[in-house]
């Protein structure tokens, strides 16, 4: 790893020329105790989110992936170094950052109508009237107002997980941190779901942070994909897509730009290191 690919890792100011950073990762080290001692997971990882920004992390499995997005949404505390959102320390789970998961299935109660299920985070502390509301604007937001008296098991599941993204944008959230959200589909669903989850980052102006094994729906989806390698987990190397939108399934992917840093990605997860 080059003294370049460090500093565009580490460098808040790189992440953020165009804007204050909204979510940082200062020194962060995630360790667990095992057999006597301690294992560590992620290793001195730096990194700052600005707002609107849509960030995807790749890398093999077993990195620390899915601990970095726990440590993000308050969900884990950090050995050490710190977490901030909006310059405030994260210490618990808020409603600024909500996760969606990948298993939509399990995430989804089958007993409540898509109506119910969007609803359920707002049923303490919220009104009547209120709620109603905010749950019709979050379906209409995922283009699924028509379909709130169904239930999730007679949907498709690219609509399963469309609700459960209605059911995280209720909340109004900042943040949208998403594990492998689109793993589980076949690839005509989820081409239209990356689509669909860039209309609602463009309705929303949302931050949405994203893991993915998927090299090629990094590079479509975000503005910054970041790799995270080793063991423990590192990021090791940063690149903008520089990719314009609104984008297109087929004409972006046939821009020189989406081809090279696919294939700087490609190398860097095979090698481990950027050159």
């Amino acid at each position: 790893m080059n003294s370049e690919t460090v500093q565009d890792v580490t460098s808040p100011s790189s992440a953020t020329t165009t804007g204050a950073a909204l979510f940082e990762l200062r020194g962060v080290c995630v360790s667990f105790p095992s057999a006597g001692t301690h294992r560590s997971i992620l290793d001195d990882v730096s990194l700052a989110v600005k707002s609107g920004e849509v960030v995807g992390i790749v890398g093999p499995s077993g990195t620390g992936k899915t601990t970095l997005l726990r440590v993000l949404s308050g969900l884990l505390a950090p050995t050490s170094g710190e977490v901030l959102l909006d310059g405030q320390p994260v210490t618990a789970p808020s409603q600024d950052a909500v996760t969606v998961f990948q298993d939509y299935s399990s995430a989804l109660l089958p007993w409540r109508t898509v109506g119910r299920n969007v609803a359920l985070p707002l049923e303490r502390g919220v009104g009547k009237a209120e709620r109603k509301e905010r749950v019709i604007r979050a379906l209409e937001t995922v283009g699924l107002a028509d379909r709130a008296d169904e239930y999730p098991w007679r949907l498709s599941g690219g609509m399963q997980q469309r609700v459960q993204i209605a059911r995280a944008l209720v909340l109004e959230p900042r943040v949208l941190l998403m594990d492998e959200p689109f793993g589980a589909l076949d690839a005509i669903t989820k081409a239209s779901l990356h689509d669909q989850l860039l209309e609602v980052q463009a309705k929303t102006g949302s931050t949405i942070i994203f893991i993915t094994h998927d090299v090629e729906e990094a590079v479509y989806l975000s503005d910054r994909v970041v790799v995270i390698h080793g063991t423990p987990g590192m990021l090791v190397h940063t690149v903008s897509t520089e990719l314009s939108r609104p984008r297109d399934q087929i004409q972006t992917r046939d821009v020189p730009r989406y081809q090279d840093v696919r294939n700087q990605l490609a190398k860097v997860l095979r090698d481990g290191h950027a050159d």
